[in-house]
This record gives structure tokens, C-alpha cells and sequence, in this order.
């Protein structure tokens, strides 16, 4: 009870704290298309002040089209508001008080003769490059999504992630993603505040979310700030945008692959023109087609037994706005995965949720307030062909939390926070040998504030920041201090660091060692665990829990060859003080009569420590018609089990990915899209040899000397000691818009995937040899009709 009136007290100060600023004259607002009345992000807004030594403020727009200028003296300021592809509006204001918040709205024209200026995300990215540290970051919008080769004629934020520094895919099958030494659990995925458990679909290159939908997609591999925490690897922080509130609209497509539908619109209008009030819908829904289509669009792929993937994601959104810019947005998701590897496993998960988020302006204060309320649970069931032990794994919660943004003179602000979150889990498996039921349920609750200090002064920007991370299971406070900084060297060189601490309350329901890892449950930080740990130095510490530990370390320095080119350089270090893995060599159940047995023989999990560390090079040009984006990583991961260090399986040393987009014709309606990645061998453990096993069928009666077991066992090599061959793909997509008299579009997409036919190894059987590769050459045809 104390706790929870600790967290009414906290939460009533930061509201409260929304009238306790001191109020020097800010001028704030939004900008907005004056045909669509869409929000434009990343509009440039400039105050300069008329008198003798003239001062000059600029601040940018936000997704949602939002600005402030803040702690502005008295006095006559000229205004321009300019975006790429608008017309500039040109206004004065006066500020004749002290104190005051002038709410100003701008609606910008797009000139009859003027195209609309492809590559938005970059000129987005340049816009905030000296007055934000972004390090470890890469910002995607819409457009940056659509110009990578698709899949199956479907572009998919995972061919965005996927190309990211310092991420590591394992294949084209399982859908998971490692960064930067981190395992998928260790990822958080956000769609509008709400957590995503599992975003991706079996078949690797599609993921639950809906690119036309995408507002933003912001990837953070690492040092990330006090605003997230519960997980100690990476976030991605995906955006929806609204429904259109102009007109009626949508898109319908068909491929191989799938068929898609996009409804949106306005349910409501203001009476006002040029008001942006009223309510918009939007709704997406697609379906795989490959347990139909693959057998005779593919009929050399599994022997003829077609693709074995089947799912299903539903998507809608109702938004309430009002004139000046605050709003709030319900939805709600259903997706459902469905697969059934031959010879490896069978496999289903349903995940489905719903909430709310808001964002308001308050009228007599200069705090920018976001919130979300939201609940959401996933379930799965695995079980493999060989075995008659399936495993199961759900987790239900929900989130409530609070933003607050006071924004300073010169860009600098002011972040902070509060989330309250709830979440069950439920874990069933069978021991392998007695088949008996294995279960584990936990409820957990976690508490979290944060408070971020982004300081713009000279050439520097520093931003400190701390997270206090209260799990009221465990009844344990983690501090999580974070820090970041910039220096602009010059108009072209930019150093940059950070670092901090993150602890998350999760573990993967399957261990860190299994080669083929398609399991993807959740558990709570586990307490069956060995109450002690020795650390490679020999050191010796106590274990009271479970939770997963991480400290960063990154730095580097982006430089700008031209306005076309730039180059971008990180190296980074990953510190894991505290891991939990399943327990692969639990021998005893944990049990008073096994008293005098070691915890690592009986406990269900393991913990460990591990670090990682690497450097990752992004080189990026624009122009025109031309992108190109070329991405080299290395990285060396390895894991300390208490005895010895061994590497895990998504230790890839050499990782690859070259981009390049080229438009053609005179209206740029052809577009061209290619994509290379090569990634050296993961490791995996040897077979080094067959031996006679005896299983004792009867017991201490057996006569080992006449017994006769059928099969043979593997005596297997160090632990992930060998490599398995290089993988390497080359995709291409081509691409054709044709705008009909109406102005609808249909754009036809023809693709090919893994276009000289690698056979990249998925799956090996030890016994019989008999091998399945990853995904073998797949052309595709699409068609998209968008009104």
C-alpha cells in the first residue's frame, strides 16, 4: 500500500507540475497540410526578433506537426514556416507581455508545379543532426520503408531492421532478430506505447505491422535514454499515423504472398473549414496466401510441399482531434501465426490487444503531455516432430503511462515520466524422460519514472538522464543512469557518446543454445536458480533473482562529405554482468533428497554473464533519383556460464547489407530496388562422432552385453566451436506506378528473392544428414491499387 501511494503522490506532482514552470513568453503550435490536413513533420519554424541586434530561434515540427519556441523576450518577431515540397508562409507576431503562450496554427500549400521531394527521412534527419545525439539511431518514415526490395512483391518494416548496423538476422525463417549482441527477448518493440511481445511472423520476412500505416520507425541498438527501459538491447519505436480526414480512402493488393486491405477516412467533420476537429478511422487487414499458392507457384521448394506458412493480422484505429492539435486514438490488433516445418516442428501463436493514447496541450501551461492506457496477451504452442514434450508460453498485461516535455530556450527541453505496468505469464513444458508436466505461472508488477535534461549550449548537446525501475515482485529498485552528448566539431563533423544501465524482468522460454530456435515464450525473471555465481576472475556473488542486467558503451563521429553523402562510424561495448538461460544440463529435480547436489545440476535455469562489442559503418547517399546505402558490422559475442566462456549461436563476426534504389522515366514512375547481404557463419556444435548408447530399458537388470539399441548416439564437439558455410542473398525488386484519370494509383511490383539461388543452410539432422535450406530463388508478381 505504501508503494501505490507513492506512485498517487509521484503521479499528482508531475501534474501538478504542468502549472509550476516559470512562463517567459513561449510561441507554440502546429503545422498542417492545407489540403489533406495531415500533420507535417519536421517543418522548419524560425522567430527572429526586429530590433538593433536581432536574435533568431528555430525549432522543427514533431510527428504529430507540433513546435514550441520557448523563454522569448518581449518584443516584434518576423515568423517563416517552410517544409520540403510547400510553399513558405511568411507572418509577424507580437509579444507584448511578460509572460504568455501564443497557440498559433500553419497550413501549408504544395505549389501546382511542384513534385512532391522524395527522400523526406533523410532531410528529417539532417534537420535534427547538431541538436540531437541520435547515436545508435536510425530513423525510417513511410517512404524509407518502401524504397528497400520487397518481399513477395510486399515491402516490410523487417527488410528496414534487417539492414540496420549492427543487426543480425539468422536466417530467412524464425523471424527473430539479434543486436548488437542482445537475443530477441532482450528487444522492445512499441507500436503507439503499446508492447508488441512477438512482431514478427515465422516466415522471416514478414512482420504483424502494416508499412502503408507507418508514420515512423525509429531503431535504437543501443544507449538509448531514460524514456525506455525493460529491456537491455535495443528498442524500436514504431508510429501509425492517423486516418486521412480529408476523404474516403484506402489500398488492396495482391501477390503470392498475401492479400492486404487499407480502409481510412473521416467519420466526422467540423463545420469549419479550416478546422482540423472532428474523428478519423482507419483499418488494415491481411492474410497470407502461401499454404494456397506455393505448391504450384513453387512446386520445387520442400519437395513439392509448397511454403508451410499461414497467418493473419487485423489492424484498426479511431481518432478523435481537435482544432488546435490535441487528440486522443483508440485501436485495437488481432494477429495469429500458424506454421508447420517438415520433419522439424509444428507451431501456432495468437497475439491481440487494444488501448488508448492521447496528446494534449494544455492551454496555460508549456508542458506537452502525451499518455497511453493499453492491455495485450500472446500465446504460443511448439512442439517438434521428434518429441513428445510441446511447450506452451502466454503473458497478459497492460501499461499505463505518462510523458511530459517543457521545452527551454535554443531547442534544449526538459523530458520526464511515470508507467505503472502489470503482467502474468505461464509457461507449460514436459521432462523429456518422465513426461511430466513442468509448470510455471508468476505475476508481476513494475513501477518506473525517468527524467531527461537535454541541454543545447555552444557546439554541445548533453542530455543526462535517470530511470528508476521498481519491480514490486522482486521487491527490487534498479537504477538505470544514462548519459549522451554530442560535440559539432564543425558544420560537417559530429562526435558523439553514450552509455548507461538497463535490466529487464524477462527470459526467453527457450535456451540461448538451440540452433533452431522457432519457440519465442515468455518468462519472468525465473527464481529457480543457483544461489550463487563465479564470474570469470574467480569472484564469487550472491544471486537473490533473475533479472537480466546490462551496462553500454558506445562512441563515434558522423561526418558529411557532401549534402549527398555522409558517413556514419560506432563502435560499442555491451557489458552483461547478470544473464538467465534455461538450464540445459539439469540432471536432478530440485528436491530435499537431492540436497547435496550442486544448483547447476538441478536448478531450471542458469545464470551467466557475457559481453559484446564491435563497430558498425553506415555510408548513405541521396540524390535525386538515386539512393545507395552500405552497411558494414562486426561483432564478437561471448557468454560466461560460470565455468566456461562459450560463444552463442548469433555470434556472426562479418555482417553486410548494400542498398540501392534508382528511379527512372521522366515522371520517376520506375523504380528500382537491389539489396546484398552477406553475414559469415554462425557457429554451431560438431558432431564428432556415433557410439552404441545403452538405455537401460530394464533397468539395473539389463544385460548391456546382449542389449541391441536401434540407434546410434552423438557424441558432440565444444559447445558452438565450428561455423557453419557463409550466407549470402541478392533481391531485387522492379517497380511501376501508373496514375489513372481519377488520380488513383495502381503500381505493378515484380521481384525476385535470393536471386542466384543460394542454398543457405536452415536445418541439419544429425542422424540421417538430411538437410533444409533457407529459402530458395522466389519471384513474385504484385499489384497494388491505392485510392
Amino acid at each position: 500500500m505504501k508503494l501505490k501511494n507513492v506512485f498517487l503522490t509521484l503521479f499528482s506532482l508531475l501534474i501538478l507540475s504542468t502549472l509550476g514552470y516559470a512562463q517567459d513568453n513561449t510561441v507554440r503550435g502546429f503545422v498542417f497540410d492545407q489540403e489533406t490536413k495531415e500533420p507535417i513533420a519536421y517543418a522548419k519554424v524560425i522567430l527572429k526578433s526586429k530590433s538593433e541586434t536581432p536574435t533568431t530561434q528555430g525549432a522543427n515540427s514533431d510527428l504529430d506537426g507540433f513546435f514550441s519556441l520557448a523563454q522569448l523576450d518581449k518584443g516584434f518577431y518576423y515568423i517563416s514556416v517552410r517544409a520540403s515540397g510547400y510553399l513558405e508562409i511568411k507572418d509577424s507576431i507580437l509579444l507584448d507581455k511578460e509572460k504568455s503562450i501564443q497557440n498559433l496554427r500553419f497550413d501549408l500549400k504544395k505549389p501546382e508545379d511542384v513534385k512532391e521531394i522524395e527522400g523526406v527521412e533523410i532531410s528529417a534527419s539532417d534537420k535534427s543532426k547538431t541538436t540531437e545525439v541520435e547515436i545508435s539511431m536510425v530513423k525510417l518514415d513511410q517512404k524509407g520503408l518502401e524504397r528497400l526490395p520487397s518481399f513477395g512483391a510486399e515491402n516490410d518494416i523487417v527488410s528496414a531492421i534487417s539492414v540496420t548496423p549492427g543487426v543480425v538476422t539468422t536466417g530467412d525463417q524464425g523471424g527473430q532478430i539479434y543486436v548488437r549482441g542482445g537475443t530477441p527477448i532482450q528487444n522492445k518493440i512499441l507500436l503507439d506505447g503499446m508492447t508488441i511481445y512477438n512482431p514478427f511472423h515465422s516466415i522471416g520476412f514478414f512482420s504483424v505491422f502494416e508499412t502503408e500505416l507507418v508514420k515512423s520507425a525509429d531503431v535504437y541498438t543501443g544507449g538509448f535514454d531514460a524514456q525506455y527501459g525493460g529491456r537491455i538491447s535495443s528498442v524500436m519505436d514504431i508510429t501509425y499515423r492517423d486516418g486521412k480526414s480529408s476523404k474516403l480512402g484506402g489500398k488492396f493488393s495482391i501477390s503470392p504472398f498475401m492479400a492486404k486491405a487499407v480502409m481510412e477516412g473521416p467519420l466526422t467533420r467540423s463545420k469549419d473549414s479550416n478546422s482540423n476537429a472532428g474523428s478519423t478511422f482507419i483499418f488494415s487487414a491481411k492474410k497470407s496466401l502461401l499454404d494456397y499458392s506455393s505448391r504450384s507457384a513453387y512446386p520445387y521448394v520442400n519437395n513439392g510441399s509448397g511454403l508451410p506458412f499461414d497467418f493473419t493480422d487485423l489492424y484498426g484505429k479511431v481518432t478523435f482531434k481537435g482544432d488546435m492539435g490535441s487528440k486522443v486514438s483508440f485501436f485495437g490488433f488481432n494477429n495469429n501465426d500458424r506454421v508447420n516445418y517438415a520433419n522439424v516442428a509444428d507451431l501456432n501463436w495468437t497475439s491481440s490487444g487494444g488501448g488508448l493514447n492521447f496528446l494534449l496541450i494544455p492551454g496555460s501551461s508549456p508542458i506537452y503531455i502525451k499518455g497511453h492506457l493499453n492491455a495485450s496477451g500472446y500465446n504460443i504452442f511448439f512442439q517438434e516432430n521428434d518429441s513428445l514434450a510441446p511447450r506452451e508460453s502466454s503473458i497478459n498485461g497492460f501499461d499505463l503511462g505518462f510523458d511530459f516535455t517543457y521545452f527551454l530556450k535554443n531547442q534544449s527541453e526538459i523530458n520526464y515520466g511515470i508507467n505503472l505496468g502489470s503482467f502474468n505469464t505461464d509457461f507449460v513444458t514436459y521432462n523429456s524422460t518422465t513426461l511430466t508436466k513442468i509448470q510455471s505461472k508468476e505475476n508481476n508488477t513494475e513501477f518506473a519514472g525517468y527524467f531527461n535534461y537535454r541541454l543545447i549550449t555552444g557546439r554541445w548537446v548533453i542530455q543526462p538522464g535517470i530511470r528508476l525501475q521498481y519491480y514490486a515482485s522482486l521487491s527490487e529498485l534498479m537504477p538505470e543512469p544514462r548519459i549522451a552528448a554530442k560535440f559539432n566539431a564543425t558544420e560537417d563533423l559530429r562526435f558523439k557518446v553514450s552509455g548507461g544501465r538497463y535490466t529487464q524482468n524477462f527470459t526467453s522460454a527457450a535456451s540461448d543454445r538451440d540452433i533452431v530456435n522457432l519457440f519465442y515464450g515468455f518468462l519472468s525473471a525465473p527464481t529457480s536458480i543457483p544461489s550463487t555465481f563465479t564470474y570469470p576472475n574467480g569472484k564469487v556473488v550472491d544471486v537473490d533473482n533473475g533479472l537480466q542486467v546490462a551496462w553500454h558503451a558506445i562512441g563515434g563521429f558522423e561526418y558529411d562529405f557532401t549534402k549527398n553523402l555522409s558517413l556514419n562510424v560506432e563502435g560499442y561495448y555491451k557489458y552483461f554482468p547478470r544473464l538467465s538461460n534455461i538450464n540445459n544440463n539439469k540432471l536432478y529435480d530440485d528436491i530435499s533428497a537431492f540436497y547435496y547436489i550442486a544448483d547447476e545440476s538441478k536448478k531450471d535455469f542458469l545464470i551467466e554473464s557475457g559481453f559484446a562489442y564491435g563497430v558498425d559503418v553506415l555510408l548513405k547517399y541521396t540524390k535525386d533519383r538515386l539512393f545507395l546505402w552500405g552497411v558494414y558490422s562486426y561483432g564478437k559475442t561471448r557468454r560466461w556460464d560460470g565455468f566456461e566462456y562459450y560463444t552463442p549461436l548469433f555470434d556472426r563476426r562479418h555482417n553486410i547489407n548494400l542498398v540501392g534504389t534508382y528511379a527512372f522515366g521522366e515522371k520517376k514512375n520506375i523504380e528500382l530496388s537491389v539489396r546484398w547481404n552477406l553475414g559469415t557463419g554462425l557457429p554451431f556444435t560438431p558432431t564428432v562422432g556415433n557410439y552404441q548408447g545403452e538405455t537401460f530399458s530394464e533397468g539395473v537388470t539389463t544385460d548391456y552385453t546382449t542389449s541391441n539399441v536401434s540407434e546410434p548416439s552423438l557424441l558432440l564437439g565444444t559447445l558452438n566451436s565450428a561455423r557453419l558455410p557463409t550466407y549470402h542473398r541478392f533481391d531485387i525488386t522492379l517497380k511501376q506506378n501508373y496514375e489513372l484519370k481519377n488520380k488513383n494509383k495502381v503500381e505493378i511490383i515484380v521481384g525476385v528473392t535470393n536471386v542466384y539461388n543460394r542454398e543457405n543452410i536452415f536445418y541439419v539432422n544429425r542422424l540421417t544428414n538430411e538437410k533444409i535450406y533457407q529459402l530458395p530463388i522466389l519471384p513474385s508478381v504484385g499489384v497494388n491499387y491505392k485510392f
